[in-house]
């Protein structure tokens, strides 16, 4: 079984694994248990015992019956939880659909609704527009760095 798992280190066994997560980890006061994974960010996917992703590692050492071609999904929405009562199975499909998407971009602006679909563009048209005009900026100084370099006037 552990087999399945990509980026495993080898010498670990179930027992050895197990032992391992339950050492990297802390209980929270919301029932979820948080691994203390490679790197200091919390609240993101963590990666232990090599480079295998923590929360899968932990459906197959406590559930079992891990599918490899299926996603493992956090009920709790917790990135870095590794309890097994908050792990599932599902289709990558379903997973991506049980996503939450924040209202806010990165920099802070309202998100639109893509009249297509009924969820947040992927895109910030704030943030895209800006960018576009930066990426302006930037070529038409390149184009007159390159006409002073022939000689031409700058126009």
């Amino acid at each position: 079984m552990l087999s399945q798992l990509k980026g495993l280190s080898r010498h670990f066994t179930e027992e050895t694994l197990r032992a391992y997560l339950l050492d990297r980890s802390v209980r929270r006061d919301d029932g979820c248990l948080i691994v203390r994974g490679y790197g200091s960010q919390r609240g993101v996917y963590q990666k232990v015992a090599g480079r295998a992703w923590a929360h899968i590692t932990a459906y197959v050492v406590f559930v079992g019956a891990y599918d490899p071609g299926l996603d493992v999904h956090h009920l709790c929405g917790v990135p870095d939880c590794i309890e097994p009562t908050h792990l599932q199975q599902v289709a990558h499909a379903e997973n991506c659909r049980s996503r939450t998407q924040q209202p806010r971009c990165r920099n802070g602006h309202e998100r639109e609704i893509d009249p297509t679909s009924g969820r947040y563009r992927k895109v910030c048209r704030a943030c895209n527009s800006e960018a576009q005009r930066r990426w302006r900026v930037r070529q038409a100084a390149e184009v007159a760095a390159a006409r002073a370099a022939y000689g031409r006037q700058v126009g």
